[in-house]
């Protein structure tokens, strides 16, 4: 059994290694899932808590889970989504913050054939309803803590499922209802015929560009994002994952958790990132790897020395999201051995890694891989907000260097790892993603809505999310490049960029939301943006802010920005305009808005 080997993997892991054997321990790793298809998650951690009974599995503040009472919680979970006579298909939403039962709940009930929908823990009202009603859910754990999050959107729900309380609360007592029923491995007669193919989870897109959506999530997905991570961080007993990311994503929930767990390694959940407390924990709970989201590394980075960071035995963190200016920094202060960047979307079949840690890249794909990750680049039409199509209306392949969106070609159906898209709960949405005769009749491709460039190495760079990508005086403005050029300029921490109208001009005006750690020279900040950015990209607007809002993956959230825009009526932050008679970023007030907004102001 492939987990077996890696008992020779001792404290701390292999090395670095070449990129070529990652490769081929991520291959080894996934090799077996097709070939036995009634293999799903929990089975693997059932087969550790066999051999690896009383080795840790889940470390929290709260409690520490041994593989053994993990297995046991499980199987519990299970027999309770038996005893509900949850019919294979049905689901169950989790609402709960990060903790070890998190796991053990979908694990149980994902066992049976029932789908555990896996709920944004931050939303409140008609936003946690959609979630709800999107699901049709026949009941809903709620934890004690998320009790008044849930209370807030109960009037808004069109379904009634069954709601169960976690830890206290006014519904019934899911907790106390599970320990009647035993822990042993489920008998033959009480399994299911689950297969890899059945559904396991719905886990949700962000909802930037509107309400969130579904996504299907499979049980040879989990397999796939566990095992395929496991080989390429060649985990193993030894290692201790640091895992501070929702758990209501698929990084968090999945592939932090999976990938460490699958090989008999333990994990330690926090709830919440803590810049201030990070190193303590790295250290205390002696840690060898860290899943990360870029933005926690920057706010690692702009934080006061720490008396442990470079006390941890961290050989390798893994994520995505990491901008060139903040890797090097991040790795070089810190004594980070390997950064393992990657491109995944939950939902997506595209996926990119960077095995060869080259700095800023979020991966390639090798030749002899090509076949099981079907991805490109096409030429992007910003007015159609789509594709752009040649005369024969088919999609055109982007050059090396130029900016398009990548797709993954849908595969017809079969075992082809990274060619699947297994769409949201809603058909509607799922058609939306899907183009199609893209270089030939009849073929379909998944839409990931990002902007990429390919380099003459066969590096893909992240640009932008298309949504991001605003137009002006014709051109295209990426808000990601604008925003890096910014970080670039010393004392600036923090920066997002949005586009914003101004009555009487066509496309959108480019305004950066800043956070300084300091009295900011707007004066030598144009000067360092005229010497970095086309004059199109150049922001028009400044807004100063304490502190920028960011999601529960530390997305800035720029919907409230754009709202505002630029008018002071709005904010009581300071606002600066790019004066261009004065050569210089000049306070914005009412007289001066007006001014803009009337057309008084040549822009």
């Amino acid at each position: 059994m492939a987990l077996i080997e890696t008992e020779r993997t001792t404290r701390g892991g292999a090395g670095k290694g070449t990129a070529l054997s990652d490769w081929v321990r991520a291959l080894e790793a996934t090799a077996p899932i097709s070939a036995d298809p009634r293999r799903i998650l929990s089975d693997v951690i059932a087969e550790l808590a066999e051999s690896h009974g009383a080795a840790t599995a889940l470390i929290a503040e709260r409690e520490t889970l041994i593989f053994r009472t993990l297995t046991e919680r499980v199987n519990r979970y299970a027999r309770w989504a038996l005893g509900q006579n949850l019919v294979k298909g049905e689901t169950v939403c989790l609402l709960m913050p990060n903790r070890p039962e998190y796991m053990a709940i979908w694990l149980g009930v994902a066992s049976t054939g029932g789908v555990v929908s896996l709920l944004n823990t931050q939303l409140r009202g008609q936003a946690l309803a959609h979630c709800i009603d999107i699901v049709a859910p026949r009941h809903v754990i709620v934890a004690a803590e998320l009790s008044d999050a849930f209370g807030s959107a109960q009037g808004f729900l069109s379904t009634r499922p069954k709601i169960w309380s976690h830890g206290g609360g006014e519904f019934a007592a899911i907790d106390s209802e599970v320990e009647r029923f035993s822990g042993e491995p489920l008998a033959a007669i009480e399994r299911r015929a689950v297969t890899i193919a059945d559904r396991a989870l719905t886990i949700y897109t962000s909802g930037t560009t509107g309400l969130p959506k579904a996504a299907n999530v499979s049980h040879r997905r989990l397999m796939q994002w566990s095992l395929w991570f496991a080989g390429l961080m060649n985990t193993g007993p030894g290692d201790r994952m640091y895992n501070c990311l929702p758990m209501y994503h698929s990084i968090g929930g999945v592939v932090a958790t999976g990938a460490v767990l699958v090989r008999g390694g333990s994990v330690v959940i926090r709830e919440k990132f803590s810049a201030r407390e990070f190193w303590d924990d790295v250290v205390s709970f002696d840690c060898t790897l860290f899943q990360y989201i870029g933005e926690l590394c920057r706010y690692l980075v702009h934080s006061p020395e720490h008396p442990r960071e470079r006390a941890h035995r961290l050989r390798l963190c893994c994520g995505n999201g990491l901008r060139a200016d903040v890797w090097e920094a991040f790795q070089s202060r810190f004594g980070i051995p390997r950064i393992l960047e990657f491109y995944a979307a939950t939902e997506g079949n595209v996926s990119l890694y960077n095995v060869e840690g080259k700095t800023g890249a979020i991966g390639r794909v090798p030749a002899f891989l090509s076949h099981r990750f079907p991805l490109t680049l096409v030429k992007f039409d910003p007015a159609a907000a789509a594709p752009a199509r040649d005369a024969d209306g088919r999609c055109m392949r982007c050059a090396v260097g130029e900016i398009g969106e990548a797709i993954g070609r849908i595969s017809d159906g079969g075992t082809a790892s990274g060619a699947e898209f297994e769409g949201y709960s809603s058909a509607v949405e799922t058609e939306r993603k899907i183009l199609r005769d893209v270089f030939e009749p009849g073929d379909a491709w998944y839409r990931t809505g990002d902007l990429m460039r390919m380099d003459g190495g066969g590096f893909f760079y992240f640009v932008d999310r298309i949504g991001d990508t605003f137009r002006w005086k014709g051109e295209n403005v990426a808000t990601s490049e604008v925003a890096a050029a910014i970080l670039t300029f010393p004392g600036i921490i923090e920066a997002a960029v949005y586009g914003v109208s101004i009555p009487g001009t066509e496309g959108a005006a480019g305004m950066a939301a800043i956070v300084a750690d300091g009295a900011l020279d707007v004066g030598a900040l144009r000067r360092h943006l005229r010497e970095r950015l086309p004059p199109y990209a150049r922001p028009l607007f400044l807004r100063l802010k304490e502190r920028i809002e960011v999601t529960a993956t530390f997305k800035h959230n720029k919907n409230e920005l754009m709202r505002d825009g630029f008018d002071p009526a709005k904010t009581k932050d300071a606002l600066y305009f790019d004066d261009m008679s004065q050569r210089n970023f000049i306070p914005l007030d009412g007289a001066l808005y007006r001014l803009i907004a009337t057309g008084e102001v040549r822009l």
